[in-house]
């Protein structure tokens, strides 16, 4: 491990830790950081959500939370003034989310002896009156290990069907994929992959882009209907997921989040993707292989 490599993230997700803690009534513009930190969006938010625990939106929802929850123990005002400071539009809703938090309704809290503001946080990072934002916690590991090997990659020449949408409905761009291959290559291609180019949180859901991939020779002519796309080689590292697809995301905040910030190791330019090894069709989803590429400097 490179201590300075770890300060280096740190100091990157500290700084947008205190940007979310500063500005709970705006909307940040946390692609910013990312751009300074010469990280893309997709890649600084899998990075922030494994080293604090919760992504800068469900910081920012919790924070708001303690807050009204401080609101509420120490001040009259009316419940609907502080649902709105904590971001929601109706009444309602905000009973909900603060019901499901603290276990109780905001008139309930404000009626407890002695209410507990804070909510339970990896972080250590809590709403406070004098607006004090405390150095976060990066999440612990538990003892786990990651199993990660370092790669110098060839390019990839893929075909690819692009999804425009959320992203569990890329399986629809997959069918599409196999529709047009299967209707025009005799011979089998190479590795099937998924790319991912924007952050959920940051990106309408509805706007989201992502490809699916396979990978084809050089010499190799593209069915009609694919587009053709290099992904760079060079220095990689890989993990491998063993497990359900709905899973992949809690492995790649700890590959991203855990992982890279310890290694000694920094991200370059370039997509990060996902190949699969087996599909659903043949394998239990109980022993799914997917590995996990991140390109690195």
């Amino acid at each position: 491990m490179k201590p300075e490599t770890r300060s280096y993230y740190e100091q990157i997700v500290q700084r947008a830790v205190e940007l979310v803690g500063d500005h709970l009534d705006q909307a940040l513009d946390l692609e910013t950081i990312a751009r300074e930190a010469c990280l893309s969006p997709f890649h600084f938010h899998r990075i922030f959500r494994g080293m604090v625990g919760e992504t800068p939106l469900e910081l920012t929802r919790r924070l708001r939370l303690e807050r009204a929850a401080w609101q509420l123990a120490k001040s009259d005002r009316a419940v609907t003034a502080i649902a709105f400071d904590a971001g929601y539009e109706a009444h309602e809703a905000f009973t909900r989310a603060f019901r499901t938090a603290y276990a109780t309704s905001p008139t309930g809290f404000r009626e407890r002896r002695y209410p507990r503001i804070e909510l339970a946080a990896t972080c250590g990072v809590h709403f406070t009156p004098d607006g004090t934002i405390r150095a976060f916690t990066p999440r612990d590991s538990g003892g786990r290990t990651m199993d990660v090997t370092i790669e110098q990659r060839p390019e990839l020449r893929v075909g690819a069907v692009r999804h425009i949408g959320p992203y569990n409905q890329i399986p629809n761009a997959f069918a599409k994929l196999g529709e047009l291959v299967n209707a025009t290559v005799r011979e089998k291609p190479g590795d099937m992959l998924a790319i991912y180019y924007d952050d959920p949180e940051t990106t309408p859901a509805n706007e989201l882009k992502s490809d699916a991939a396979l990978v084809f020779d050089d010499g190799a002519k593209l069915p009609a209907g694919l587009n053709e796309h290099r992904i760079p080689g060079g220095r990689y590292a890989r993990t491998t997921h063993i497990g359900p697809y709905e899973q992949l995301g809690d492995a790649w905040a700890r590959f991203m989040g855990e992982w890279l910030p310890s290694s000694g190791n920094r991200l370059a330019d370039g997509p990060s993707y996902e190949i699969y090894r087996n599909t659903p069709m043949d394998t239990p989803k109980e022993k799914l292989h997917t590995d996990l590429y991140i390109p690195l400097v």
